[in-house]
């Protein structure tokens, strides 16, 4: 396979040029450096591909190092289309922009300055524990038996509230007296 050094000369470029525009903070320079991106990396699918001038298509009388692999072409329409659908919204982006700010430059941001400044190595990070924090006592034993209170559980209640009950169906118990 021999490679076409016009191509991968084109595709630096493409991908120089791209780097460069992303690097500004204009909103329409960041459109055409992701176009640029796109293209050139859609060389660079088409040079890997294969061989130049041979056909994706497949048949019983062609043989095998006569047609190309059809999957970098099926690559490269698919990023022609997801690079249509970012370019679309980069176009929205930068018209919404404009309608608010009538400017195209994106603005610097005081709280992304203000973090950058801060130090990395935070002092409390690397202290150490005086006390060592366990959520288990040192002195928990597992239970032989459980553990229940004396004089506390299920009573037994009427199925039907009672109408004449200030209560409302529910019948207070005290501690310590079981009715039954």
């Amino acid at each position: 396979m021999s490679v076409n050094l016009t191509l991968l000369l084109v595709m630096g470029v493409l991908y120089a040029v791209g780097i460069y525009l992303l690097l500004e903070r204009s909103l329409t320079r960041v459109l055409l450096a992701l176009m640029l991106l796109a293209n050139a990396t859609n060389l660079l699918l088409l040079t890997t591909g294969g061989y130049a001038g041979l056909a994706p298509i497949f048949s019983k009388d062609i043989p095998a190092s006569e047609f190309n692999d059809p999957l970098p072409q099926a690559f490269i329409l698919t990023s022609i289309v997801i690079s249509f659908a970012v370019t679309a919204f980069m176009l929205s982006l930068i018209y919404r922009s404009w309608l608010l700010s009538k400017a195209d430059h994106i603005q610097v941001d005081m709280e992304d300055i203000r973090v950058a400044k801060q130090e990395i190595y935070d002092d409390e990070e690397d202290s150490e524990i005086a006390v060592e924090i366990s959520d288990f006592h040192e002195n928990d034993q597992p239970l032989a038996k459980r553990e229940t209170v004396p004089g506390i559980g299920p009573k037994k209640t009427p199925l039907a509230p009672d109408a004449t009950s200030k209560h409302n169906g529910v019948h207070p118990v005290t501690p310590g007296k079981d009715k039954e």
